[in-house]
């Protein structure tokens, strides 16, 4: 399998089902505004999929992809609410191709601060 064409197809989407089947049990998440990794499989899927409607938006577009062995870079960018936003995605699998470890990395402050804001309005009960 192709772990980084299934995620792009399911970000794409914003296929929650098929994203719960591509994430391990043990994943671990990395966002840009929480400071502690969030381990699992379910507070993973939940953070991923608040992501799928506060980025995944008309603007938003991978415009850079770098490969490892079990690991890639997928550069982003998009505009939420008129700031421009860009980033990287860094996505580990293991050998069944289920994603590991994903990381969230973005810029500049001001987008930060937005998402910050939006992912918790998204995520509050």
């Amino acid at each position: 399998m192709d772990t980084i064409a299934k995620w792009r197809q399911i970000a794409e989407a914003k296929d929650v089902v098929g994203l719960a089947h591509l994430l391990a049990e043990d994943v671990v998440f990395r966002s840009p505004v929480v400071h502690t990794p969030q381990r699992g499989h379910a507070i993973t899927l939940k953070y991923l999929s608040a992501a799928f409607h506060v980025l995944n938006n008309d603007n938003f577009a991978y415009i850079g992809e770098w490969r490892a062995e079990r690991s890639a870079v997928l550069e982003f960018t998009t505009t939420i609410e008129g700031i421009e936003l860009d980033g990287v995605d860094i996505i580990a699998w293991g050998a069944d191709g289920r994603i590991v470890d994903f990381k969230v990395m973005v810029r500049p402050l001001k987008a930060i601060n937005l998402l910050h804001r939006l992912m918790g309005e998204r995520l509050a009960p």
